[in-house]
């Protein structure tokens, strides 16, 4: 505890309070008040238990509040650049309008979001160009529309950045032809939906109607069949899977969109062996983005085959399990037939 108070590491937020003997104050281990002496400092798992024995909080560092400091201005800036997408927002001009250093905002904000400002704006941007190509509208308009200078840019990375070319991101699986089934599983409804070269939607749930809204509304423009009777190979062996009787489903092919960062995430997640389980912060490291917990997590919640990528695998750094796009039962229920132990 005493090392976060040196680093003023804002991850201990909300973990535990520090006391200072000399000036009867508790405060946030990342308050950037200067820092007291050791023998000085007394630790609190909570801010009732230091005003219980007396001590008063931080004006500066608001150690009551449910937002940090630096959480409510990451938060502000956030809202900047979605409000200004279009706009090209420097680093100087960011940290102006939060009243912070251009330094200390660029340090904290990836630390907090896991991706820079720069990093962030551009998501944005991309995520709103996906909407538009989404929508039908001409790729050259939709370019210019979000902000972009030009379409060289774009084309050139657009393999990162949508997984595909703009005019194919547009046409949103036109010239696809997608088949599925719905079936029921140890786990409740299973949706398994194919193209001719692998699985490109496997999702769970308690009904239909909603995973194949969700199927369609990823592939709008593709030919959707709903198959019944007999079960094609590739979901025999997803409910295989599920009763136990095989325990891999690596040989099933996949056919999956994803930006260049996500089918890191996803590649990573598919490594990890049966019967083990990796923290968001242990798979960021392995891709090498060990800052990136937050967009790791967003890369598993976005995984649109579960189970062929078992990002059920992936945890919180204190060992809870953390969130599960198909309900945190599930996730729990998937661990324990696997044998790992979980809080």
């Amino acid at each position: 505890m005493w090392r976060a108070v040196e680093k003023r590491d804002a991850s201990f937020d909300g973990r535990f309070v520090v006391a200072v003997r000399t000036t009867g104050i508790y405060c946030r281990p990342s308050c950037p008040s200067r820092h007291p002496k050791r023998e000085n400092v007394t630790f609190y798992p909570t801010p009732e238990a230091a005003e219980a024995v007396g001590y008063r909080a931080c004006l500066r560092c608001r150690p009551r509040e449910r937002d940090t400091p630096q959480l409510a201005w990451v938060k502000k800036a956030c809202e900047h650049i979605r409000r200004n997408q279009v706009e090209k927002i420097t680093l100087d001009d960011l940290a102006a309008e939060v009243g912070v250093s251009a330094t200390h905002l660029q340090r904290t904000f990836k630390q907090v979001i896991g991706l820079t400002p720069r990093q962030y704006q551009e998501a944005c941007r991309v995520e709103r160009l996906k909407q538009r190509l989404k929508q039908g509208e001409p790729v050259t308009k939709a370019v210019y529309a979000v902000g972009y200078g030009s379409t060289s840019w774009l084309y050139k990375d657009a393999k990162a950045k949508l997984g595909m070319t703009p005019g194919a991101y547009r046409r949103a699986g036109e010239g696809m032809k997608i088949r599925y089934r719905v079936v029921d599983s140890p786990l409740g409804r299973l949706l398994v939906a194919r193209t001719s070269h692998g699985v490109c939607h496997l999702s769970l749930g308690d009904g239909d109607a909603a995973q194949e809204e969700a199927l369609r509304s990823e592939y709008p423009a593709a030919e959707i069949t709903r198959e019944e009777g007999k079960s094609d190979h590739w979901t025999l062996e997803v409910l295989d899977y599920l009763a136990g009787r095989v325990t891999q489903l690596g040989d099933i092919p996949i056919d999956v969109v994803g930006t260049d960062f996500q089918r890191r995430v996803w590649r990573e997640l598919q490594a990890i062996p049966r019967g083990s389980i990796r923290s968001y912060e242990e798979v960021a490291r392995s891709i090498g983005e060990p800052t990136a917990a937050r967009a790791v997590s967003r890369a598993c919640a976005t995984n649109p085959v579960s189970l062929i990528i078992p990002c059920h695998r992936v945890v919180r750094k204190s060992g809870s399990l953390g969130g599960y796009r198909w309900g945190i039962d599930r996730k729990k229920r998937l661990l324990e037939s696997e044998g790992v132990p979980h809080d």
